[in-house]
């Protein structure tokens, strides 16, 4: 390598990417950093967004922004393709080959169909910016088309919204457009009533929030039930398109389906040797990469067992593995010993709505507002910028008061709904159906 200091390259501008950044910034190194976005995204409140609490520059942040003062620091737009460990460089799409000393790889995961991705075009996820302005459109959108159609059993599919995987994100999708239909739409239109919206939230486990103890499961589901959730647990979905989605063989007629079942990691994984089914990379204690010294794996990308179990793909759990990474890089040009990671976990929270949220913190297990007004406090510690966290608590201050939702401007981003006319496709013709009435 030419130059005086050693070349520590991070890919991602994620939780983990930006936190280990941050963490060098009095290294010895140069460091840059390299993004196919140029912002840093708060995902925790990427739902929020979706569902129009807040808006876009709320929950994301310029990383040449964050990182502006920190002089060892560039940041580059261009999308990583292919790296090569054995000859110490990654190949992007528009810089070509660029070489490491250290590389840091925070690529994150998207959304999985388990072998279905035809289903992405009908189920859209929500990961990015772009996912949540889909998404957010194609729920505004779904009661507009209500209207037009002035209610009735034609308007029916369209005020049935289904909500695939009751994870977190999952769970905050059902109850924040149950909020929607109920509280902040109720005196905006005039030929149908939004309250008679159905959300239905379809699990394939036994359990809603699978993560946390089943007391708080159970305790999940009857919160949802009181803001009009229908949850369907041991439920399969075997077949999604642009009219609506098959559980167990009954079929449910609904314009707007959203997927929340599961992560894949970044392809980019499969370079770097062993992973597990879900693509994520095998590393050790230290974080590096199984088979590859001086490549460290961090956040949704890594596969690391603690106490027999994976660390979970939470924000928490990223941060503290980008500062470690750092850390280790930091003591690899010292020359001292690298140190094994250590995930503390500092409790779990899940909001479900307005006052409604379930957690567990230092072992206690937080129901009701207690829970909501911890997860409020958590998510606004971690928001990169005062700005940021000012413009939240008030949309927060004002949406609590008001039920009012500030961010419900969409544009029609290409295909977002169908044409009601549009025939049912042949593939769910004869199948049990939910009828519209």
């Amino acid at each position: 390598m030419s130059g005086a200091r050693p070349r520590v390259m991070i890919l991602g501008g994620g939780f983990a990417g930006l936190f280990a950044a941050q963490r060098l910034a009095r290294a010895p190194v140069d460091v840059v950093v390299y993004d196919r976005t140029n912002h840093h995204l708060f995902q925790p409140l990427l739902y929020q967004v979706a569902t129009a609490a807040l808006a876009a520059p709320d929950v994301a942040s310029p990383i040449r922004r964050v990182l502006r003062r920190q002089k060892n620091a560039t940041v580059l737009l261009d999308e990583a393709t292919r790296i090569d460990p054995g000859a110490r460089e990654v190949h992007f799409k528009k810089s070509g080959r660029q070489p490491y000393d250290h590389l840091i790889v925070a690529t994150g995961a998207r959304h999985t169909y388990f072998g279905h991705d035809e289903w992405e075009q009908h189920a859209p996820g929500l990961k990015t910016l772009e996912d949540a302005f889909n998404v957010r459109y194609r729920i505004i959108s779904a009661f507009e088309e209500a209207e037009r159609l002035g209610g009735g059993p034609e308007a029916a599919p369209w005020l049935r919204f289904v909500v695939v995987g009751a994870g977190p994100t999952g769970v905050e999708l059902a109850g924040a457009i149950a909020e929607i239909a109920r509280k902040t739409l109720t005196r905006d239109f005039r030929r149908f009533s939004p309250g008679s919206a159905e959300v239905i939230l379809v699990e394939g486990g036994p359990r809603v929030l699978p993560a946390m103890v089943e007391r708080l499961s159970d305790d999940a589901v009857s919160q949802l039930q009181r803001l009009g959730v229908e949850v369907l647990l041991d439920t399969k979905v075997t077949a999604v398109d642009a009219r609506g989605v098959d559980i167990d063989g009954e079929r449910i007629d609904a314009r707007t389906v959203l997927w929340a079942a599961g992560n894949q990691a970044s392809p980019l994984g499969r370079d770097l040797g062993s992973t597990d089914r879900a693509g994520r990379v095998n590393v050790r204690p230290t974080l590096e990469a199984n088979d590859h010294d001086n490549v460290y794996v961090c956040g949704d990308l890594a596969h690391f067992e603690q106490d027999g179990a994976p660390v979970p793909g939470v924000a928490p759990a990223a941060l503290q593995m980008g500062r470690h990474a750092a850390d280790n890089i930091r003591r690899q040009v010292a020359g001292e010993k690298k140190r094994p990671f250590r995930y503390l976990d500092k409790g779990t929270l899940a909001t479900i709505g307005r006052k409604k949220a379930v957690g567990r913190v230092a072992g206690l297990n937080l129901t009701g507002t207690l829970a909501w007004l911890g997860w409020l406090f958590v998510h606004l510690i971690y928001l990169v910028g005062f700005r940021n966290r000012a413009v939240v608590v008030f949309e927060w201050a004002y949406s609590y008061v008001t039920y009012q939702r500030s961010a419900r401007v969409v544009v029609d981003a290409g295909g977002g709904v169908v044409d009601p006319r549009a025939p049912v496709p042949k593939s769910t013709e004869g199948t049990a159906a939910r009828e519209t009435t």
